[in-house]
């Protein structure tokens, strides 16, 4: 099964939609949290080059936000990106 990581806040929408989608396939995931940690806010950004949530992380290559883990699902990529295909 692949490794999950999922940077986030607490209140976010589209963290939500994105969570929901994992949970619905049974992933489970790592989620970081960078509401009031700086340190990690800025490890998100260095990583994924982006500063809004989510950013995602598949085997650690980066998938994007939301909108991006949906498009991946919808073409058929997400199941064989997750060992789940």
């Amino acid at each position: 099964m692949a490794n999950v990581v999922m940077y986030c806040t607490r209140f976010c929408p589209y963290c939500v939609r994105a969570k929901s989608l994992l949970e619905h396939k049974g992933i489970e995931y790592q989620e970081i949290s960078v509401d009031s940690d700086h340190d990690k806010r800025q490890e998100m950004m260095q990583l994924s080059g982006r500063t809004s949530v989510p950013q995602i992380f598949i085997d650690e290559d980066h998938i994007g936000g939301c909108d991006d883990l949906y498009a991946l699902d919808a073409a058929g990529g997400l199941d064989t990106k997750l060992g789940l295909a």
